[in-house]
C-alpha cells in the first residue's frame, strides 16, 4: 500500500499547489464574494467550489475509483456524508472561510484520504504563507519537506492549549464551551484560536502549540490534519475518551498521552461544572 499511498500523496500535492493559485487570487481581493449557507456565520465564496471542482477532477482522471466527502458537494446536494470501504477523499477547498474573507492569514486547503475507513494520507496547504503540511501512513509528517514532529510536554501547566471558539455564538453549545474554555484556560499556561482546524491539527503537528479541542465541525474540517498530527507523534482521540471516528469528529488531540489524559480529565470535569467559576 505505501507505494500507492506515495502516488496518491504526489499526485494530490500538485494538484493543491495548483489551486493554491485560485486561493490566493481570492484572498487577494478587496473584498471575496461571498454567500451565506445554513447561518449567519456559515460562509462560502465562489473560490471554495472552484477549488473543490478542480481537486475532484484532478484526482478522478488519476484515480477513477475514488470516492469524494467535500464540503460544498455536500451542502450543493444536501447529502449526509458517508464512509465506506473504498478509497475515499475529504476535502475541504478552504478552511477558516470567514479568516479567508477578512484577509487573516489562517486558512488552507485540506485533502485526506480514507481506505477502508481508515485515515491514511492527509495534506493540508496554507498558500498565503506558503506553508504544505503533509504525511501519509507510516512515513511521517513533513512541512514544506522537512520532517516535523510534536513537542515534548506532558503537563497542561506547561502547555498552550487551541480552543476552537467559533461556535460559542450558538446557544445549543454555548454552555458547554463556556464552561471548557474557563477550566483549560486556568490550567493551562495559554489558550489559542486560530478559525481553522485543520491548521491548529498541524500546528500541533509541527510543535508550536501543545493540545487541541474542539466539537461541532464536520468530518472535511479535521481528516487530513488527523493524519498529519498522528504521523508527526501526536495523540487523537473523541471528547468522550473513546477512538477517534472522523465521521463524528468531536476531537481532542494532543503532543503526549499524559497531556491528552490532563486535558480530557479538565474537559470531562468542566461537563459537571454548574456555576462558571475561575480556580
Amino acid at each position: 500500500m505505501e507505494a500507492n499511498l506515495e502516488k496518491y500523496h504526489n499526485v494530490v500535492v500538485d494538484l493543491v499547489k495548483k489551486c493554491g493559485v485560485i486561493f490566493r487570487e481570492g484572498y487577494n481581493q478587496n473584498k471575496a464574494e461571498f454567500v451565506t449557507k445554513s447561518s449567519f456565520y456559515d460562509l462560502v465564496t465562489v473560490y471554495d467550489k472552484q477549488i473543490e471542482d478542480i481537486l475532484v477532477e484532478g484526482i478522478k482522471k488519476e484515480f477513477p475509483e475514488s470516492k469524494f466527502i467535500g464540503e460544498e458537494d455536500s451542502a450543493v446536494n444536501k447529502i449526509e456524508p458517508e464512509l465506506t470501504d473504498e478509497p475515499t477523499w475529504i476535502i475541504d477547498p478552504i478552511d477558516g472561510t470567514t479568516n479567508f474573507i477578512r484577509r487573516i492569514p489562517l486558512c488552507c486547503i485540506s485533502v485526506g484520504l480514507s481506505i477502508k475507513k481508515d485515515l491514511v494520507l492527509g495534506i493540508v496547504y496554507d498558500p498565503i504563507n506558503d506553508e504544505m503540511y503533509s504525511a501519509y501512513k507510516g512515513n511521517g509528517a513533513y512541512l514544506n519537506g522537512k520532517k516535523i514532529s510534536v513537542s515534548n510536554r506532558k503537563a497542561i501547566n506547561d502547555s498552550i492549549i487551541v480552543y476552537e471558539i467559533s461556535m460559542i455564538h450558538s446557544k445549543r453549545v454555548r454552555d458547554k464551551n463556556v464552561k471548557r474554555l474557563t477550566k483549560l484556560g486556568s490550567n493551562s499556561s495559554g489558550i489559542r484560536t486560530f478559525g481553522s482546524a485543520a491548521l491548529s491539527l498541524c500546528y500541533v503537528a509541527k510543535g508550536i502549540v501543545d493540545a487541541f479541542h474542539v466539537e461541532d465541525l464536520q468530518p472535511w474540517d479535521v481528516a487530513a490534519g488527523a493524519v498529519i498530527l498522528r504521523e508527526a507523534g501526536g495523540v487523537i482521540i473523541k471528547s468522550d475518551g473513546s477512538e477517534f471516528d472522523v465521521m463524528k469528529p468531536y476531537l481532542t488531540s494532543a503532543c503526549s498521552t499524559e497531556l491528552l489524559a490532563d486535558v480530557t480529565a479538565l474537559i470531562k470535569q468542566a461537563n459537571e461544572i454548574t456555576e462558571y467559576t475561575v480556580e
